[in-house]
């Protein structure tokens, strides 16, 4: 009996082992017949990664999803069925599908095309454009109170009454209303509302707490446009709906062209498009919105740094949903998910502050205008002083011009282009440990006796560039890297503009030793505001810089001090030429006007120029005539004789055969490779295997490595290459046959930089 007994368990044993067997294979056989999905996972790694499609089941391309992760949950997007090779049973798989529209199929060409051109991983294109998590789940939600039924008003206490009465309204959309409109009606608690819905009295619909912005309006009042405005805006309204075109809006400072392009957002809402607006800077976007406001009826929806967390996630959630008509943003907002996107605009698209120098690598404008060809729609670069790339690709030096060119020639209201001039510094130099020279002093003056206002322009921040020791000459240097400390006075610090050090100052010399021996050398911004303390005590100045106007709300007080004349003098760096109207300013003095030719920068003297004239520009923008005084040690250097001619295309055209001569973009093509290590041998190293496996070419020149200028940031070594090549050669192609082979040390990083602004 005991021999039978273990028989029998013995077969029910085995009997299991085949049904599990079997489950087993069963669950194989799903396995295989489950598809199998390619996901672009928001993590900085490259390639596409394969997942069972689970839940995703039958999710199109664009479609967002979550997936597991190493040991996190990530969202990605599905980029189609999977081209891998990996068994089904090795393969994980989709979380979730989240519960919004897919992406438009351009988008994704979109973020393909950028990962490809700025050799970027894919993953880290993926993560800019999923940057709002918070959004993919469910919005808040909120009551929405309605009558249940009808009541005996007479059993009823005077609170309800007055609730039932409210939501009996005709007026009243949907029948009934939220907690917060029913409370200031009725001047009743909370408490009431959860008696009612207790008692029955009232229905109640939970909903989104999130309300999409007001559409902007096409009927209010705007501006009456001159001649040549109205024949630029009719032809950028003809534009919407006819496909991608660039059209490059040229108008010198004051002419109006944002009103101009109003026009085309205007017809774009119409056409129920979106509108994506890139502004560079984003105290530029608080003035901006002042004006689109006043156009439009409505705020824009902005997208920027100093935007809150919960404004990003209702916008970002909006703007997929299409639900927001116009955006206006700093280069990050490119990369907004629009289903239908109508029309692009790049303003003052010549600021080097498109271009973002970390993480991914790229130039907005010229993504912009990718993006527009991918979507089918007409962008609009605008400037006063348009960059090279754009004037070329206009038409302007010969070649085939791929851009429509728009002239604004004149500015509007009759003002005057200021008259410029220059102040030779080794004939007129100002009194020793002072900087401003007589004549812009005696300039200065005459302003303030007629109650005109003056813009002192340095682009320096701080009170001096560089400290140092009287005694042994040791100059106060960062820890962290190659760079001088910063003396900021106002805040009582020494500042690393690199990496953000900061440390207290010290009268004594920390090498030799010596007592209130360190001295400042050069003026920032604070020291010419001791210079204008000392010289003009009445006058009433302010300093327009990042560390006095930080955020888009200081800034529209800055703004709104000087329009109502309670600033005589403003002292400012770059900030002060970013497209701000000052309609009392008729003085613009540059303190320093050599201080950006120096050094090999291949962009130097085109930025030089830019930043001059937008400057200058401020000046006698209405009826008032504007004058700006350049003060220089090199009056006869060709930007700035260009500048006091008033012949910018004469610049431009010199700086166009320039380029073309040595080859350098928009005539050549041009790549940095950046290698960082915080461990300085494992760096030579690097170095070393880039050298020894560097690739020859005929059409290609290698620069480097070396040692970059800057050879020790934020606690880095640095060092850099520089690729040159032709116009018709495949750069990408040949750094990615270079670099893939070679194994570097897990301390080093390599960045690719196409196209680079920066040199350091």
């Amino acid at each position: 009996m005991l021999l039978l007994a273990s028989l029998l368990e013995a077969t029910a044993q085995i009997q299991k082992l085949n049904n599990l067997g079997l489950i087993m294979q069963q669950a194989i056989t799903a396995l295989s017949h489950q598809p199998i999905m390619s996901i672009a996972v928001a993590a900085p790694v490259g390639g596409l990664y394969d997942y069972l499609a689970g839940p995703a089941m039958g999710a199109v391309r664009g479609s967002l999803v979550m997936v597991p992760f190493g040991g996190r949950q990530l969202p990605g997007i599905v980029m189609g069925p999977a081209k891998g090779h990996l068994p089904p049973a090795k393969l994980r798989e989709v979380a979730l599908v989240i519960k919004l529209p897919p992406l438009s199929d351009a988008m994704v060409q979109f973020i393909e095309r950028v990962s490809a051109w700025t050799m970027a991983p894919l993953g880290a294109v993926v993560k800019m454009v999923l940057s709002q998590p918070a959004a993919f789940g469910r919005p808040p939600q909120q009551k929405f109170y309605r009558l249940a039924a009808k009541h005996d008003k007479k059993r009823l206490t005077a609170a309800r009454k007055l609730v039932l009465e409210h939501l009996c309204n005709p007026d009243l959309l949907n029948d009934g209303d939220f907690a917060a409109g029913i409370i200031a009606a009725c001047g009743i608690s909370q408490a009431v509302l959860n008696g009612m819905e207790t008692a029955g009295l009232l229905k109640v619909d939970l909903v989104s707490a999130d309300c999409p912005p007001p559409v902007p309006l096409c009927d209010c009042d705007h501006l009456t446009l001159t001649d040549d405005q109205q024949d630029a805006a009719r032809q950028l309204r003809d534009a919407i709906g006819q496909g991608f075109r660039v059209n490059l809006l040229d108008g010198v400072t004051g002419s109006g062209k944002t009103e101009v392009y109003f026009e085309a957002v205007e017809a774009t809402i119409k056409a129920g498009k979106q509108v994506l607006i890139l502004l560079p800077e984003i105290a530029l976007s608080s003035a901006w919105r002042a004006r689109f406001a006043a156009r439009f009826g409505v705020a824009p929806v902005e997208w920027h740094s100093d935007i809150s967390p919960g404004q990003k996630r209702k916008s970002w959630r909006f703007i997929l949903q299409g639900r927001v008509s116009v955006v206006v943003g700093a280069r990050s907002a490119l990369f907004l998910p629009f289903p239908k996107l109508g029309l692009i605009i790049v303003d003052e698209e010549h600021e080097h502050a498109f271009k973002q120098e970390d993480q991914v690598i790229y130039q907005a404008r010229d993504m912009a205008v990718l993006r527009g060809q991918l979507d089918q729609l007409p962008v609009i670069l605008a400037s006063a002083t348009p960059s090279l790339e754009s004037w070329v690709n206009a038409g302007k030096t010969g070649l085939p011009p791929r851009y429509r060119y728009l002239a604004l020639p004149k500015r509007v209201q009759n003002a005057q282009l200021p008259i410029i001039t220059a102040i030779n510094l080794r004939k007129t130099p100002p009194e020793r440990g002072r900087w401003l020279a007589p004549p812009l002093v005696e300039a200065i003056s005459a302003r303030l006796k007629v109650g005109e206002q003056t813009l002192l322009f340095l682009n320096r921040r701080g009170f001096a560039p560089l400290t140092l020791c009287g005694a042994c000459g040791t100059k106060l240097t960062c820890p962290n890297c190659d760079s001088w400390m910063v003396a900021h006075r106002l805040a009582g610090l020494m500042r690393c503009h690199h990496c953000g050090h900061e440390s207290r100052p010290s009268n004594d010399c920390s090498v030799c030793g010596s007592k209130d021996s360190m001295q400042a050398c050069g003026p920032g911004v604070e020291r010419l505001a001791e210079e204008v303390l000392w010289r003009f005590s009445d006058a009433r100045f302010a300093i327009l810089s990042s560390d006095t106007v930080a955020t888009p709300k200081a800034a529209d007080a800055f703004i709104q001090s000087v329009s109502d004349g309670e600033v005589d003098i403003i002292i400012g760096t770059q900030m002060a030429a970013k497209g701000h109207h000052f309609p009392h300013l008729t003085l613009v003095g540059v303190v320093d006007a050599d201080l950006g030719l120096a050094g090999g920068d291949l962009r130097a003297a085109e930025r030089t120029f830019q930043m001059l004239s937008q400057v200058a520009g401020r000046a006698g923008r209405e009826s008032r005539a504007g004058i700006a005084m350049l003060q220089t040690l090199e009056s006869d250097n060709p930007v700035l004789s260009s500048l006091i001619a008033g012949d910018r295309d004469a610049f431009l055209a010199q700086e166009a055969t320039a380029r073309l001569t040595a080859g350098m973009p928009p005539f050549g093509r041009l790549a940095a490779i950046i290698i960082t290590s915080p461990h300085e041998d494992r760096l030579y190293q690097a170095m070393q295997q880039l050298s020894a496996s560097r690739p020859h070419f005929d059409s290609v020149k290698i620069y480097g490595p070396a040692i970059a200028p800057i050879g020790f940031l934020r606690g880095k070594h640095r060092a850099r290459l520089l690729i040159s090549a032709d116009k018709s050669v495949n750069i990408q192609n040949i750094l990615e046959d270079w670099l893939g082979p070679i194994k570097l040390a897990s301390s080093v990083r390599v960045q690719i930089d196409i196209d680079p602004y920066s040199f350091l």
